[in-house]
Order: structure tokens, then sequence, then C-alpha cells
């Protein structure tokens, strides 16, 4: 599952995507099964791929995809790996011919080669700038509200997007130099204790809860834990596991795609719809004394509505409320059931 913006009218909808040889399919879902004929498709011949892409702030994991009739999709994943997976899946799709070209992706994926001469005056200066800077963002970390911050993976896709870089491992390098010489410094945890660290490589963390800024915008904000519209304490925890699943609704009965974020200390499952620009659950509850546990296959259990494609699993809240779920294959189902099933 990706969510895709449609070329004609922009709104956001999931799709389920197959990827070929020479394009790519996607899917409609409805009553929780994937429809037998593509929704649609992207040829693959003649497009370009940009990622990271940063065209829009409050998506930071998208895919642009321009066809050789110029016409462009805009995938977004759940995670910075599942981007870069897909990334260079497609990317190997489109150069298929091309065994050369191939190879020489997988080299510069690999690779580390520092640009020569580089001014980190002129770096630091490009971030400032205000319409292709770094986005400078609110954010929170056990319990306190940093102003303008931007994290670590957020850094590393605007080093790359803006050719500064041309592999992750460069960018971090480049980070760590910048942060070496005070341009820009950690906040928080986990990019604070991460800066302790003996080892070099490690100083600089290309994920997304590792909070930094500019040097000298070095005051942070708190705020009381009744001005966040989420529950600090829920939403503060590690992230173990992401993904997009298929959720049957309380009232309606209808599935629908929802991405879910599983995180542990403490144990909530939250769900967010990924049609939606704003990054806040739309639902969740906490693990504690729950119940899993994986449906059969065959017929379709009490409780649950609609023609399902299959591999549910059902989780059941202390309170007695009964969710019903659905992976995309019998693998992830066993993944997602083990990933829970310690934080209950």
């Amino acid at each position: 599952f990706l969510p895709l913006q449609g070329h004609v009218v922009r709104n956001w909808k999931v799709r389920w995507f197959v990827l070929l040889q020479d394009k790519l399919l996607y899917y409609k879902i409805e009553g929780g099964k994937k429809e037998p004929s593509p929704k649609g498709r992207i040829l693959l011949d003649g497009c370009t791929i940009t990622c990271p892409c940063l065209e829009y702030e409050n998506r930071p994991l998208l895919i642009k995809l321009k066809t050789k009739t110029n016409t462009d999709y805009f995938l977004e994943c759940c995670s910075r790996e599942e981007r870069d997976s897909w990334a260079l899946d497609i990317t190997g799709a489109i150069h298929a011919g091309h065994p050369v070209q191939v190879q020489e992706l997988h080299r510069m994926k690999n690779s580390f080669k520092l640009l020569e001469n580089i001014s980190l005056q002129n770096i630091v200066e490009r971030m400032y700038d205000s319409s292709a800077g770094i986005k400078l963002t609110r954010n929170l970390d056990q319990g306190n509200r940093y102003k303008e911050t931007f994290t670590g993976s957020a850094l590393v896709d605007w080093l790359i997007s803006n050719s500064f870089a041309v592999s992750r491992f460069e960018a971090v390098t480049l980070a760590s130099m910048l942060m070496d010489e005070n341009f820009i410094r950690p906040v928080g945890v986990r990019s604070t204790e991460a800066m302790r660290s003996s080892n070099p490589s490690e100083k600089f963390l290309d994920d997304s809860t590792a909070l930094y800024m500019f040097a000298e915008s070095s005051k942070k904000n708190t705020s009381s834990k009744e001005e966040v519209h989420f529950n600090i304490s829920e939403l503060s925890g590690t992230i173990v596991k992401q993904g997009f699943l298929v959720k049957q609704g309380h009232k309606r009965k209808n599935w629908k795609v929802r991405k879910f974020v599983l995180r542990a200390d403490p144990a909530f499952l939250h769900y967010y719809d990924p049609t939606k620009e704003d990054n806040k659950p739309v639902g969740g509850f906490s693990l504690r004394g729950c119940l899993i546990s994986a449906l059969e296959d065959n017929g379709v259990p009490a409780g649950v509505k609609g023609n399902v494609q299959g591999n549910l699993f059902k989780i059941i809240t202390k309170n007695d409320i009964h969710y019903y779920i659905q992976a995309s294959s019998k693998a992830e189902r066993v993944q997602w059931i083990e990933a829970i099933k310690p934080l209950t």
C-alpha cells in the first residue's frame, strides 16, 4: 500500500502497487479486497525518478515519478527504509534494459566519495534559504516542545536533494561535519546521547526521531501537556514497527487503509489516515491487557463484514473493544502479531 496523489484531481488515495519490469500498476481496495483490474498504470519507459522528494512539507517520504509525457506521480512511503527500497527497485526497473546503469546505481548507493573543496558555510547559507532551505518545524521530545528544529533524516534528505551528497552515508558525514564545526547542534534525548558516542559515524543520526537545530537557535520552548492536542506520553514511545494495514471501522464496518505505528514504553498502537495532510492519529489504544490472535482464512469470521481477502488478525482491548485488521500477506500478519504480543 502507498498513498498516491492523483494527477488530475490532486487529492491523495491509498492504492495497492505492483511493480513489473516495465510498469507500475496500482489497484483500488474495495470492501477489504483488491479489485481484479488495475485502477491505473505508470509506464516506466523514459520515466525519471526523484528521491528524496521534498515538494510537500507535510509529506517528507515522497517518491516523484515523471513520465516521458511529463505526467507527475507522487507516491508516499511509510518509512525512510521503505521509500529507499521502493526507489531502488523502481530505478532498477526503469533501467532494466541497461545493466551497466543498474550496476552504477548500486555502486552509488553503497559508495562514499566526499565532495572536494566543499564549503560548509555555503551549505548552511542554503539551509537558511526561506524557499529552498531546510524546513523548520516544532517538535516534541520527552514532553518538551522545541521550536525551529529539523530531524536527522530530514537533513540527510535535504543534502541529497540539493546535490551536496550522493548517498546517505555521505550526507551523514557532511551533517557530522556541520555539527563538529558548531553550525548545527543536537536537541532532545536521542540526538544528544548520540553526540557522546565515541564512534564518529554514530554521532549524527539519520533518524526521524533525532532532533537538531541551528546552533544559534538554541532556545527551547516547553509547554504544558494541556496545550498539546494529543497525550504526550502516548506518542513519546519508541517506534517499534510501522506500516500500512487495512482496518474495519467500528460503526460503518467498512474497510480502509490506515498507517499503523506501534510504540513501546509506553505500549500503544496508533493509526493514521494517510490521505490527510496533518500527521495526527485518527485513533489508537493502549496495548496493556490486550489479546491478539490470527483469524482463519477459510470463511469470514463472526464480526467481520465484507468480502475480505484474508490475512486477518484481531486485537481485543482490556475494555473489550474488538479491532479487525488485515495484513497484505501471511508473513506480514505474523510480523505484526510477533511485534505486538510482547507489549500486551
